[in-house]
């Protein structure tokens, strides 16, 4: 029979006993906050679904003298009270994704040892990431400071520091890069890996997962989750299931085993509303979704969604992992609130995105030419507004000068319904030696002066050198993003 497991991080936690490692005791000698059950049904009914398969299929990894998910004694890390690892071994599966934890949160943990154990979330007004220990009393990321702390009282919010966590995620990529060439970036903290073929170098899937995990918490002092699947989709829900700080592997030909027990929310598309209209219809697990013939579900969902579901239903997914691609677009877009804007607010906060968008085009060697404009407005409805440029182009002042000429042609919508976001885009992007060069007839050249003010920031700071209408004003949290 299982054994029911007290966790900080996971509240109850159905597993086999023989797949516990448990942590060397307490080194930080205080009380930890009380965790109470808050998990979903969805997530209680996938736990048992694991719990189930390991116990029919799974065996235990045979631990080398330090187990990867033991807490080694004089390196506390930012991970389970009580680590369990989930594997499942049985042929090969040789696609992996990897996962980090609560990365923002883990990060502050990593950096501060009087947080670890402690329910911990990173933001302001708006929480963007919560610790796992945050997690168990239901603090999640896009909710209000203030609901989070009525959540958990105890819980600290810190304000973010990107640098850091750009700095933590390129030495997380570097360990992927170093693993195997064919890495492909989903986000700063997670990305599909192939490591078919490898056998000979590496080991089998289930070594290099093992190792991968050992080297990230060496080096970059991060707990990361590994799922690794025949499949791009399945290797995620993989991942998923087995977090936090785990491995999960689903075996080649018992991946249906696996995942149609599980919920139908497991599945990439399967959001609130669609899972309820599955739930109205009697459908719950992804075996039932599988069971319905695809005609009948492009009746119920639609000819896109109901061919998607069907597929991923039966783990058709025949994506492979494509090495870094370059983005097809570049863009930043920054919430307003609810409260009136001014013209001049408005202004700034677009002077301040193209800023930085073309910074980052700059850095990428990029040029485009098609200016996106995305607002939202105070009753949620959305406009999108866009024009291509004569020439690509990398310049602050010409993308500026599209874009304000965008936002003037919404400026009556923008007057009779408020604005709450707005956001930009440069699509249609190519290499900067597509651009024909020009004479400077003017005599003024603005490429010239954009590197100049580039380099003048990387030297001395982003705050050293600021326009004269952002003085004063908060630029917003700038998310880190994957190098392009």
């Amino acid at each position: 029979m299982p054994t029911v497991v007290e966790s900080a991080e996971r509240g109850l936690d159905l597993v086999p006993a023989a797949f516990v490692v448990q942590p060397p005791p307490d080194e930080l000698g205080d009380e930890r906050a009380p965790s109470p059950r808050t998990d979903s049904p969805v997530q209680l009914h996938d736990e048992v679904v694991v719990q189930r398969y390991v116990q029919t299929h799974g065996r235990r990894l045979a631990h080398s003298e330090e187990p990867v998910l033991r807490l080694g004694r004089g390196e506390p890390v930012a991970s389970s009270r009580h680590g369990v690892e989930h594997v499942f071994v049985r042929g090969d599966a040789a696609i992996l994704h990897a996962d980090l934890d609560a990365f923002f949160a883990s990060v502050e943990q990593r950096d501060d040892p009087r947080l670890r154990g402690r329910p911990v979330a990173v933001g302001g007004g708006v929480v963007l990431a919560a610790s796992y220990e945050a997690r168990a009393f239901g603090v999640r990321g896009a909710m209000g400071a203030t609901e989070a702390r009525r959540r958990c009282p105890a819980l600290r919010i810190l304000p973010p520091r990107m640098d850091r966590y750009s700095e933590a995620s390129r030495a997380v990529f570097g360990v992927f890069e170093r693993t195997t060439p064919f890495v492909e970036g989903i986000s700063i903290d997670e990305a599909f890996l192939d490591v078919s073929g490898l056998r000979r170098i590496s080991g089998s899937p289930v070594e290099i997962a093992e190792r991968l995990r050992r080297e990230v918490r060496a080096e970059v002092g991060l707990p990361i989750t590994v799922g690794v699947a025949s499949t791009k989709f399945l290797a995620k829900v993989a991942s998923a299931v087995g977090k936090p700080d785990g491995l999960l592997v689903v075996p080649a030909g018992g991946e249906l085993e696996f995942l149609h027990p599980l919920a139908v929310e497991r599945l990439w598309g399967v959001g609130p509303k669609t899972a309820e209209r599955l739930h109205a219809r009697g459908l719950h697990t992804v075996g039932d979704l599988a069971s319905v013939s695809e005609s009948a579900l492009v009746t119920l969902l639609g000819p896109a969604s109901g061919r998607h579901l069907h597929a991923l239903a039966h783990n058709r997914d025949p994506r492979p992992v494509q090495r870094r691609r370059r983005r097809r677009s570049i863009g930043a877009q920054r919430a307003l609130g609810r409260r009136a804007r001014s013209a001049a607010d408005v202004d700034a906060t677009l002077v301040a995105l193209v800023e930085r968008v073309t910074r980052r085009m700059r850095d990428a060697d990029r040029v485009g030419r098609t200016l996106v404009l995305r607002l939202r407005f105070d009753d949620y409805t959305r406009a999108t507004r866009s024009r291509t440029l004569p020439a690509p182009t990398a310049r602050t002042e010409t993308v500026l000068a599209g874009f304000r000429r965008l936002l003037a042609s919404a400026q009556p919508l923008v007057d009779a319904q408020g604005l709450t976001l707005i956001g930009i885009a440069v699509a249609n992007l190519d290499g900067d030696d597509a651009v024909q060069l020009e004479l400077p007839f003017d005599g003024h050249d603005a490429e010239a002066l954009d590197h100049v003010v580039d380099d003048v920031r990387d030297r001395f700071g982003r705050e050293s050198l600021v326009r004269g209408v952002l003085l004063g004003r908060s630029p917003g949290v700038v998310m880190p993003t994957l190098p392009d």
